[in-house]
């Protein structure tokens, strides 16, 4: 990050703070986060930079490496984890008070959770768990029963790419078999992981498993699925064009990826999936984990990105959610 976030930061926090002291959501334009997280809390979480300058190499020789490779810029705006015991409170706070609906993916116990304190915020999602060692027909009947019985709308986060699985793999065909029967959206996770995910965080983790192209012969096995392609398969910008447009049912959300890297970056490779003809199909969305303060700073990126119209904003902030989710009409 810069020393000193440009002066667009800065606009989108001032601009949450005077929809605050409206006091009234009803004032605010509704938006669709369609990534978030039912975390109880973050005690690993640090305060942040958002959208960093840079990437730092590291050497094992050094010691204990940075898992994700953050540079240790100085920012302002800066981004805080909630305090201790506070996390879901502070975030539903900023929900709604920026007229957020959001798509809450975890455990079903955990994001059961959520939706009782928020029932009109928070849209359930939960997914299967490891391959490696799970077991396939209790997740499927858990899964069966919360998209059948307990009302949760969309499978995710499904994060095959953290064990270096493809999502066509056979061995994960039968959740998405069952997507695709219920009508069930899925979001996958494909793209983004810091630096340093698989040599120092996570060996499982394979860079080319967030290949959006790996999507194709699952799509050609369930050509009625509707898939949300996490994180947008940042960075793989040409791939994840081709497969939009092999696959009309495919969107996107831009979530993790528009506060992790930099943002010369984040706004080109938006610009590019707005440019190719695919605005109707980009999401907004968060990645939320710990910065209850999140939310507002990534809304503020897209409220004031120069090379958006304003139909295109409102487009990637409510409308295409509403559209892939199949909720009320665009507002």
């Amino acid at each position: 990050m810069r020393l000193g976030l440009s002066s667009l930061a800065i606009i989108a926090l001032v601009g949450a703070g005077s929809a605050s002291a409206q006091n009234t959501t009803a004032a605010v334009a509704p938006i669709i986060d369609v990534h978030m997280h039912a975390m109880a809390d973050a005690p690993w979480a640090t305060p942040v930079c958002p959208n960093q300058a840079r990437f730092e190499a590291s050497d094992p020789k050094n010691g204990p490496e940075a898992p994700f490779g953050w540079s240790s810029e100085e920012c302002s705006p800066k981004l805080y984890p909630a305090p201790k015991g506070e996390y879901m409170k502070a975030v539903l706070a900023e929900m709604e008070r920026l007229n957020v609906r959001g798509v809450v993916f975890g455990d079903v116990e955990a994001v059961k959770t959520w939706q009782a304190a928020a029932p009109a915020r928070v849209i359930p999602g939960t997914a299967f768990g490891r391959v490696e060692g799970g077991d396939p027909a209790k997740q499927l009947k858990m899964l069966e029963v919360a998209f059948t019985k307990e009302g949760f709308k969309v499978m995710g986060e499904i994060g095959l790419q953290y064990e270096g699985i493809s999502p066509s793999d056979m061995r994960v065909d039968q959740y998405f078999a069952l997507a695709e029967k219920l009508d069930i959206p899925v979001a996958i996770h494909m793209g983004t992981g810091g630096s340093g995910r698989a040599n120092i965080a996570m060996p499982t983790y394979r860079g080319s498993m967030g290949n959006p192209l790996l999507l194709e012969e699952l799509l050609a096995r369930h050509p009625k699925l509707r898939v949300q392609v996490m994180h947008a398969g940042y960075p793989m910008i040409d791939n994840m064009l081709t497969l939009l447009q092999a696959n009309s049912h495919v969107y996107v959300d831009i979530a993790g990826l528009i506060w992790s890297y930099p943002r010369k970056d984040v706004n080109r490779y938006i610009e590019r999936l707005v440019d190719a003809g695919f605005g109707d199909r980009v999401m907004y969305g968060t990645d939320q984990l710990a910065w209850p303060g999140l939310m507002a700073y990534s809304i503020g990126l897209i409220q004031n990105a120069d090379y958006l119209s304003p139909e295109q904003k409102r487009d990637i902030l409510y409308n295409n959610a509403a559209r892939f989710l199949r909720l009320e009409p665009a507002k």
